[in-house]
């Protein structure tokens, strides 16, 4: 199936964060109210033709902050030898550079075997897949307190600006969307296979911001989180109303394009 255009029509939702009068959220109800979902391990084609079990992970992840660093480390001196396939090199002198790499000055995670040091490979007796994530789910907490932050929120974007009004006041504006092929850089479009805009990840039993709320919550905060499902409550109630009254030629400027062909009727 196609990927959805990237300069596809969007619905977007404006308001004040409840927690801080000083900044607005501006939000993708398009993306937010999407049936996309991971479905690593289970159609994922992954980024790279030739690597098709890595999903997204082939590059490595790289840090936005120290404290991103620092709550990966302190996952990974939990993370045992029957979770992590290559924890020996991963724990060989204690060290950082045992499982991060520097790329163009930055920090990242470290590229062993081609793809992240963190993902188990398939015939891992853990499993295949992100060895912090399978450790949070097997402890009983959310992901994303032990992934990298790229990790854990691709593909919600998280983006600030400064909007200056003409009476010389001004507030930052927050905005979430889609982290589409564009939010890798100029190498997205190289990508041999991307899921957000594609129909078949879009096979999600719910909307992207109930199935990722703990991640949006982190995002936005909870008070913030809660002003967005009143409004993707009544964005998708305007869909239902739409689809009832068989205005199909509408949809197109309701509901994200992968969505309507993954699941026309919904």
């Amino acid at each position: 199936m196609a990927e959805a255009p990237l300069d596809l029509p969007r619905v977007w939702v404006e308001f004040t964060d409840p927690a801080d009068d000083g900044q607005r959220y501006r939000c993708d109800l398009t993306w937010l109210t999407s049936s996309w979902t991971c479905i690593f391990g289970t159609g994922c084609k992954g980024i790279y033709a030739d690597r098709p079990d890595d999903g997204c992970c082939t590059l490595g992840a790289h840090f936005t902050d120290k404290d991103d660093v620092k709550r990966v480390e302190a996952a990974v001196l939990e993370l045992g030898e029957d979770e992590w396939q290559y924890h020996a090199v991963g724990t060989a002198t204690g060290a950082r550079e045992d499982w991060t790499e520097r790329e163009d000055g930055a920090r990242k995670t470290k590229v062993v075997d081609g793809a992240c040091i963190f993902l188990n490979r398939p015939g891992f007796p853990a499993g295949a897949g992100c060895a912090l994530h399978q450790h949070a789910v097997l402890t009983g907490v959310q992901p994303h307190t032990l992934k990298p932050d790229v990790c854990w929120q691709l593909p919600i974007r998280r983006t600030y600006r400064t909007v200056e009004l003409p009476d010389e006041s001004s507030y930052l504006e927050i905005t979430i969307t889609e982290y589409d092929r564009r939010g890798w850089g100029p190498g997205g479009h190289d990508l041999d296979w991307y899921c957000s805009g594609n129909p078949e990840a879009h096979v999600g039993r719910e909307p992207v911001y109930r199935s990722n709320a703990p991640e949006l919550v982190e995002l936005m905060g909870r008070e913030a989180y809660e002003e967005l499902v009143i409004r993707a409550e009544a964005h998708l109630a305007q869909v239902k109303a739409v689809r009832a009254r068989g205005v199909h030629k509408l949809l197109p400027l309701l509901v994200h394009p992968a969505t309507i062909e993954a699941q026309p009727s919904r």
